[in-house]
């Protein structure tokens, strides 16, 4: 998996992601624009995403909200294959989440698990059923395809 960052105008020094489906048009993080706290939600979008490629997640779509809003630094939008994939979906990010130190994250939607949100601060995790996810269109409303800002997990 490779996630990207925007890159500075002046960037000498750079990390090169793991590589492995993630796509993005720039392989490489800028650490001089990157703060400790990036790099923690780096390590964190890293846990979730690779935790939902790891249950199957589909449709994984991660998008870069800095300077777009302050409710959270990140977006990561995946889809479940039914009311019970989203719930484990949900429940092994929780239990990855709490072995990793984060085990304060709030979560709604659980009892249906149509549409199920995990907060946790800068990073936020919305986990659908396809139907739920194209009737809300959480991806358009970000403008995803608009800025570039969104990257997408291909799932083989």
């Amino acid at each position: 998996m490779t996630l990207s960052r925007q890159p500075a105008a002046t960037a000498p020094s750079t990390l090169a992601a793991p590589s492995s489906s993630l796509d993005s048009g720039d392989s490489a993080i800028d650490l001089s624009s990157l703060s400790p706290a990036d790099g923690e939600d780096l390590a964190l979008e890293t846990l979730i995403i690779n935790r939902l490629e790891d249950d199957k997640a589909q449709d994984i779509v991660c998008i870069d909200l800095r300077g777009k809003s302050s409710m959270a630094d990140t977006l990561i939008i995946a889809s479940g294959r039914s009311h019970r994939h989203v719930g484990a979906l949900a429940d092994h990010v929780l239990r990855a989440l709490k072995d990793a130190g984060h085990g304060k994250a709030k979560i709604e939607g659980l009892p249906a698990c149509d549409w199920v949100l995990i907060d946790v601060g800068d990073v936020v995790v919305h986990l659908f059923r396809p139907e739920v996810r194209a009737f809300y269109n959480i991806e358009k409303i970000w403008s995803v395809s608009a800025t570039g800002t969104g990257h997408t997990v291909s799932t083989n």
